[in-house]
C-alpha cells in the first residue's frame, strides 16, 4: 500500500459520501486506501461508509473514536494506516481525478511534508483551477497534506491535548520540522474544499475563532518561540490592539455590517474578517492571562 487517506469526521455523512466518491474516480493513482474515523457522529456516517465499502473497489476502513477530538481521531487513523504515505484531507472535500497521483509524484525525495492548494468553493459544481491566491507557506495543513507514516510515528502524531478547534496541525508541523522533515508545495495536488455560504454563518465562525484562540495559548506555551508567537498573533502591537483598540461597539458595528443583506459582498467580507480577527485577538489575550 502506497497511500493511506485519513479522514476524521463528525456528523458530516453527506460530505463523506461525496469525498469517498471522488477518491473512487482517481486516475493513475498508486495503491491506496481510505480510513474514515467517525469522531462520535450522531448521523448516518457509519452506514454511509459501510455503503461505500460495498460500492467502491479501493479498501475503506471505518473506525470510531468516541471523544470529539481532531488530534485523537487522526491519530487513530495513523495507527490503522497501511500505506507508506499518510494523506490527510477534511471530510468536506472533493478530489480532482489526478489528486492522489500528484501527491505520489511530489514525494520524489525523502523526508518531505507535501502540501497542496486548497480551493474553497461554495458547492460541488464549482471546480476552478488553482491560482497564486491558493498558495500557502503553512508547513502542515490537515485539509490537504501528505506525510510519510514513519515520520508521524517518530514524533508521536498529533498532540491530543489540543481538544478544541485549531493549531494541532501547526504544532505537529513544528515537531516534524524539528525532526528533519522538509516542506514541499505541489500545485497539481489541489483539492476543492466545499464551503456552502449558508453553513458558514457568522455564529459558527465566531465559535471557531474563540476555540482557536484558546488553542493558540496552548500552542505558544508548548512552542514558546518568536515564530510561534507571530503565527498566533501573540506579539506586542497586536496584543495592544486587542486590549485598547477593539471595543465592544466597534466589534458590534463589524458584526452588523457583516450580516447586512444590503451591503456589497466585499464590504460584508471585510467586516466579517475584522470581526472574527477582533474576537480571536481578545480571546487570545484572555487565554494567555490564565
Amino acid at each position: 500500500m502506497r497511500i493511506s487517506v485519513v479522514i476524521a469526521s463528525k456528523d458530516r455523512a453527506r460530505y463523506i459520501e461525496r469525498a469517498l466518491a471522488s477518491l473512487d474516480r482517481q486516475i493513475g493513482a498508486p495503491s491506496f486506501e481510505a480510513i474514515v474515523v467517525d469522531n462520535n457522529s450522531t448521523d448516518d456516517t457509519k452506514a454511509t461508509v459501510e455503503a461505500a465499502q460495498r460500492e467502491y473497489a479501493f479498501p475503506i476502513t471505518y473506525a470510531y473514536e468516541p471523544e470529539p477530538n481532531r488530534g485523537k481521531a487522526r491519530n487513530r487513523g495513523i495507527a490503522l494506516a497501511q500505506g507508506y504515505i499518510v494523506l490527510f484531507v477534511d471530510d468536506d472535500i472533493q478530489a480532482p481525478p489526478g489528486f492522489l497521483a500528484a501527491h505520489e509524484a511530489a514525494h520524489n525525495a525523502p523526508n518531505l511534508v507535501v502540501n497542496g492548494p486548497i480551493l474553497n468553493v461554495s458547492g460541488y459544481d464549482r471546480k476552478p483551477k488553482p491560482t497564486m491566491a491558493n498558495y500557502s507557506r503553512a508547513f502542515l495543513c490537515t485539509c490537504n497534506v501528505s506525510v510519510p507514516k514513519h515520520a508521524l510515528d517518530a514524533v508521536g502524531g498529533f498532540d491530543e491535548e489540543f481538544r478544541l478547534y485549531g493549531w494541532e496541525d501547526t504544532e505537529l508541523g513544528v515537531r516534524l520540522r524539528e525532526h528533519g522533515m522538509r516542506w514541499a508545495f505541489a500545485w497539481d495536488a489541489y483539492i476543492w474544499h466545499i464551503k456552502p455560504p449558508g453553513e458558514n454563518t457568522l455564529e459558527t465562525e465566531t465559535l471557531k475563532a474563540l476555540e482557536k484562540a484558546k488553542m493558540a495559548s496552548r500552542f505558544i506555551k508548548k512552542q514558546p518561540s518568536v515564530r510561534a508567537r507571530m503565527a498566533a498573533g501573540a506579539y506586542g502591537i497586536n496584543l495592544v490592539r486587542g486590549k485598547y483598540l477593539l471595543p465592544d461597539g466597534l466589534l458590534a458595528f463589524y458584526a452588523g455590517l457583516a450580516t447586512a443583506a444590503g451591503a456589497p459582498g466585499f464590504v460584508r467580507t471585510f467586516a466579517k474578517g475584522q470581526f472574527l480577527d477582533g474576537m480571536y485577538t481578545r480571546e487570545l489575550i484572555r487565554a494567555l492571562d490564565e
